[in-house]
């Protein structure tokens, strides 16, 4: 009872909503609706020097309403085929389709970048998923990746904005982790976090930022979190959340009542981007 107690203590001062399950549909933003011009998404194929020997499948998607002569606002998300495709959890690019269109979002190029495999050495050997190695590892490695490899390239064929006012990471589970340490590492390039069921415990040390997000200068930062009672990272994500309530950041956490799944976090995620890019173009503020 005791531990209970205090777990519902954490809710309250998180103010986190618990919603059930009979909450967790996906709602008209993810679905296809007449009248709405659908994006294009275009598959490519990097081979990266950050991470040597690694091969990937990334996608670009590019809104009906980008135009080539004002730079386009980008957002990245990890395990980029879990996102991209329409017949999975998250809908992503339906959901894109709908909010820019509706101006609840500003124009968004969207890179959907898988993690790495390195390739095996013979046909009957086992390729090695790099995938823990990038997601889970504190420190600027997966950012500059993203910034010095992949974001250049999809630059070549798109305007970008380099402002990073105008960038957002997203990402689930182990990508969570990553998309947070991307913003954290690189606020120059990262302002917007989305994480969904994250786990900020003792994988490579993402167990570490909430210490960190407590002690260190503040940055231009906003964070939105999500996760559920029964999944055994939820802890972690109401301790990330109360660091960055105590600096002053700009940030939310919702707790559903699923698991470790995606079932809570697509059905939000219409929400969870006006929440992400609410008041854009104003600029997102340094905690004070």
């Amino acid at each position: 009872m005791l531990k209970m107690t205090i777990f519902l203590a954490i809710g309250l001062l998180c103010r986190a909503p618990i919603l059930s399950a009979d909450d967790y549909v996906l709602g008209p933003d993810s679905e296809r609706r007449a009248g709405v011009p659908q994006g294009k998404v275009t598959k490519y194929e990097w081979t990266s020097k950050i991470y040597p020997g690694t091969v990937r499948d990334y996608w670009v998607y590019v809104p009906a309403q980008y135009k080539p002569d004002h730079p386009a606002c980008t957002m990245v998300f990890l395990d980029g085929g879990t996102f991209v495709t329409e017949t999975g959890s998250f809908r992503t690019t339906i959901v894109l389709d709908n909010l820019i269109h509706k101006g609840d979002l500003p124009v968004i190029i969207g890179v959907f970048v898988n993690p790495g495999v390195v390739i095996p050495a013979a046909r009957e050997t086992q390729g090695r998923f790099n995938r823990s190695y990038e997601y889970d590892a504190v420190g600027d490695r997966y950012p500059r990746f993203l910034l010095e490899e992949i974001l250049p390239e999809v630059g070549k064929l798109y305007n970008l904005s380099t402002d990073p006012n105008d960038r957002a990471i997203s990402g689930s589970s182990s990508g969570g982790n990553g998309s947070f340490n991307a913003a954290w590492s690189r606020p120059d390039g990262f302002r917007r976090v989305l994480s969904f069921i994250g786990g900020f415990t003792n994988l490579r040390g993402d167990h570490i930022y909430p210490s960190l997000v407590r002690k260190m200068e503040t940055k231009p930062l906003r964070v939105f979190l999500q996760d559920g009672t029964q999944d055994v990272n939820v802890h972690s994500n109401q301790e990330l959340f109360l660091a960055l309530q105590h600096a002053g950041y700009d940030s939310k956490l919702v707790i559903g009542t699923e698991a470790h799944n995606s079932k809570h976090g697509s059905a939000i995620l219409p929400d969870a981007l006006r929440w992400l890019w609410r008041d854009y173009p104003k600029p997102i503020a340094k905690p004070r």
